[in-house]
């Protein structure tokens, strides 16, 4: 089988296209340019989109003994990924860049390009496990390392996406990975991983944004106000620098009535208005989904059974009750959590679980708390 394996410079792609070549596939290892300005992105370990980590994925690609080649998909990903991250913001909604870039540039972009070249797969380093159902589909699964676990962030991913994707690591725990790259020679068996946004180059997310939208930044100034009392406690300089559940850098200039500490409860562009509030404000059990994916078709177990709902890439897995409706942009969801959840914006990603194999995902449009709607209701 052909294969193209994606090697971001790190130990795991590297691993993978060692595992795929020795498996007797044919394989071809490229390394995606994201930026027509690597420096302008992440530098040193904490990044995947520098010329350090191209010439690390080089390097191991020689070592293994594939050819190798860099691919520029610098325009496709500042469009689909970068913008993408800037719009959801200036909304007032925190968008999962690494979920779209799996979505939009990895799994579609690139698989889309190595199919038309006559490759039959591409293998990436994602930790997770893809099976064959009873009813002859492919599934995904959570990999044994569970503190590694990335289908998180593959729940996008559709059957025929998955009939062409090889994860070669998702029975392999991260330590062994390790060693087994040391044991291959491999130069970056000990390379740090990657970490937060990589292309925000100091980690300052709401500097990065408050520089690159301009006048597309929708407030530069506004109230920070008590969702309990409608009291002004403080001034913002830009609704793009708060997320929900925030507590750090509010800066309010006087204290809530009950001297309790006050977190982001909701965010509003048009106004330039930030609502916070106490903890016991960031709990919710409801949420309502939009542009659904499934990994296969809708399978029967979202006709009310209970199933698993996972809210955030390392996060917590909550007990759900999950219902699907349709509407003009493709369907929705209603999630009733059985067990709540705290901190939950808009933008972000619910992925469903059954068992250990991953359902679906959906982009949350809204949460609740428990006097909202239930999920028949939603849909109704």
């Amino acid at each position: 089988m052909k294969v193209l394996a994606a090697m971001s410079g790190g130990v795991d792609s590297a691993v993978a296209a060692a595992r795929a070549a020795e498996a007797g596939h044919d394989v071809t290892g490229i390394h995606l340019a994201l930026s027509r300005n690597p420096q302008s992105y992440r530098t040193g370990a904490r990044g995947c989109c520098t010329i350090e980590d191209s010439n690390d994925a080089r390097r191991a690609a020689d070592i293994i003994g594939i050819p190798f080649y860099v691919w520029d998909l610098s325009d496709r990903f500042h469009q689909d990924v970068v913008e993408d991250f800037m719009d959801e913001y200036a909304a007032g909604r925190t968008p999962n860049p690494c979920l779209r870039c799996n979505e939009k540039i990895k799994f579609a972009a690139v698989l889309d390009r190595a199919l038309a070249l006559g490759f039959d797969a591409v293998a990436t380093g994602h930790y997770a496990q893809p099976r064959t159902g009873v009813d002859g589909l492919i599934e995904m699964h959570r990999a044994v390392d569970h503190g590694k676990d990335q289908s998180y962030v593959l729940g996008v991913l559709t059957q025929d996406q998955l009939a062409h994707s090889l994860f070669p690591l998702g029975d392999t725990t991260k330590d062994v990975v390790r060693r087994e790259a040391a044991q291959r020679g491999l130069l970056v068996a000990d390379k740090p991983d990657s970490h937060d946004i990589c292309f925000v180059a100091d980690g300052d997310n709401a500097g990065w944004l408050k520089e690159k939208l301009g006048e597309r930044n929708p407030n530069t100034v506004g109230d920070i106000v008590d969702s309990a009392t409608g009291d002004v406690l403080g001034q913002h300089d830009g609704t793009v620098g708060f997320t929900i559940g925030q507590r750090r850098g509010l800066r309010l200039g006087r204290p809530a009535a009950d001297g309790k500490p006050r977190f982001v409860l909701d965010i509003e562009p048009v106004t330039g208005t930030i609502s916070v509030g106490p903890r016991a404000g960031l709990r919710i059990d409801r949420i309502d989904g939009i542009k659904p994916r499934w990994c296969g078709t809708v399978p029967s177990v979202l006709d009310g059974s209970e199933v698993t709902v996972q809210l955030r890439a390392h996060g917590s897995e909550h007990r759900a009750v999950v219902r699907v409706g349709a509407d003009s942009n493709g369907g929705r969801v209603a999630i009733e959590l059985l067990d709540p959840a705290e901190g939950i914006a808009p933008g972000q990603a619910a992925v469903i679980y059954d068992g250990t194999r991953v359902v679906g995902s959906a982009t949350i449009s809204a949460t609740a708390r428990s006097s909202a709607l239930n999920p028949e209701q939603a849909l109704a």
